[in-house]
C-alpha cells in the first residue's frame, strides 16, 4: 500500500492539466487555420479598424481568387501560392496600415501609397478614421502586385537552378558594365533584352526604380514595343517609332522624352536637341507617377524619334 500511493499521486500528477503560459498560447494559437485567426483578429478589433481590415480583405480576396491567407508576425498576410507574400494587414491606434512587400516596384498612378515611401522595396498604405481607400484603384494595385512578384519568383527560380546546376552547364557570360556603369547589352527587339538591362544595373535602387518604371509603361500602354538599342532600353509604338529611352549613369538614371518639347508640361531637362527632353532621377528621388504616366500616353501618341524597322 506504501508503494502504491506515491504512483497513484504521480499518475494523477501527470494527467492534471497545466496551466498554459503565455508561451505556450502563442505557440497554439497559429494552430487554428489562418482565416479563422484573421476573422478573430478583426472581431477583437472592432469599430472602424475591424470595419476597414474587413473591406481591405474582401478587395484583395475579390481582386485576386487565388489569393491565400495566412497568419504570421500576429497579422493577417495575403499570398499568391507562385508568387510570395502579396500584403500584411497591421492595425495600429489611429491606423490599418497595408504593406506590399515589394510596393516600390508597382506603378501606383492614383498615389495610393502614403506610408514607408523612403526604402527601396516595401510601400504602404495608411488608413485612417473616416477614410476610403478607391476600391478599383486598390484592387488594380492588387493584381500589379501579383503580376510583379511573379516575375520576380520566376527569376529567383532561374537564378536558383543556375546556381544549383553543374558549372559547365552554369556558365553564364557576364554582362560588361560600360560608362557610368551602364550595362552592355546586345541589340535586340522584346522585353526579355530591357530586362537582361534591368538584371545588370549595378545599384539595387537603379534595379528596383527601372523595373518600376518599366512596369509603369507597360500598365500605361499595354502595347508598348521594347527594344535594347544602343546599350538603352527603348519603347515606342508599331509604326511609330521610339518615344523613350533609358540610360543609366554612375549617379542617376537619366529617362529621354524623344519628343519631349511637345509634351506638357514638358519633362524638366534641356538637351541640345530642341525636341528631346530629360527626367534625371537620383536615388532617394520621389517619382510623380501620375505625371510620369501622362508624359507616356502624349509620347506615344507623337511621331516617334527612331524607325521601329
Amino acid at each position: 500500500m506504501s508503494k502504491a500511493k506515491p504512483k497513484a499521486k504521480s499518475t494523477s500528477r501527470a494527467s492534471k492539466p497545466r496551466k498554459p503560459t503565455a508561451k505556450s498560447k502563442s505557440k497554439s494559437t497559429p494552430s487554428a487555420p489562418p482565416a479563422r485567426l484573421i476573422d478573430q483578429r478583426i472581431r477583437d478589433l472592432g469599430g472602424w479598424r475591424g470595419q476597414t481590415l474587413a473591406r481591405m480583405r474582401a478587395l484583395i480576396l475579390d481582386a485576386d481568387p487565388a489569393t491565400i491567407e495566412e497568419w504570421k508576425w500576429s497579422n493577417p498576410v495575403w499570398s499568391h501560392p507562385a508568387v510570395g507574400i502579396i500584403c500584411t494587414g497591421e492595425a495600429y491606434k489611429q491606423t490599418v496600415k497595408l504593406t506590399f512587400a515589394r510596393g516600390a516596384a508597382l506603378p501606383d498612378p492614383s498615389r495610393l501609397f502614403n506610408s514607408s515611401l523612403a526604402g527601396n522595396t516595401r510601400r504602404a498604405i495608411d488608413i485612417r478614421e473616416g477614410e476610403a481607400v478607391d476600391a478599383a484603384a486598390f484592387k488594380a494595385l492588387i493584381k500589379a502586385a501579383v503580376a510583379a512578384n511573379g516575375s520576380e519568383a520566376k527569376r529567383t527560380k532561374s537564378r536558383a537552378r543556375t546556381v544549383n546546376a553543374k558549372p559547365a552547364a552554369a556558365a553564364v557570360k557576364k554582362v560588361k558594365l560600360l560608362s557610368g556603369g551602364n550595362p552592355q547589352i546586345a541589340k535586340a527587339d522584346g522585353d526579355a533584352p530591357i530586362q537582361a538591362y534591368l538584371a545588370a544595373l549595378p545599384d539595387g535602387w537603379k534595379r528596383d526604380l527601372g523595373r518600376r518604371l518599366d512596369a509603369l509603361i507597360v500598365r500605361t500602354l499595354p502595347d508598348v514595343r521594347k527594344a535594347v538599342k544602343w546599350n538603352s532600353p527603348m519603347y515606342g509604338v508599331a509604326g511609330g517609332g521610339y518615344f523613350l529611352g533609358l540610360h543609366s549613369f554612375t549617379k542617376y538614371l537619366k529617362i529621354a522624352f524623344f519628343r519631349g518639347a511637345a509634351l506638357r508640361p514638358p519633362p524638366p531637362g534641356a538637351s541640345k536637341d530642341k525636341n528631346t527632353r530629360y527626367l534625371d532621377i537620383f536615388e532617394g528621388d520621389e517619382l510623380d507617377e501620375a505625371q510620369f504616366a501622362s508624359w507616356v500616353k502624349q509620347a506615344a501618341a507623337l511621331p516617334g524619334e527612331w524607325s521601329t524597322k
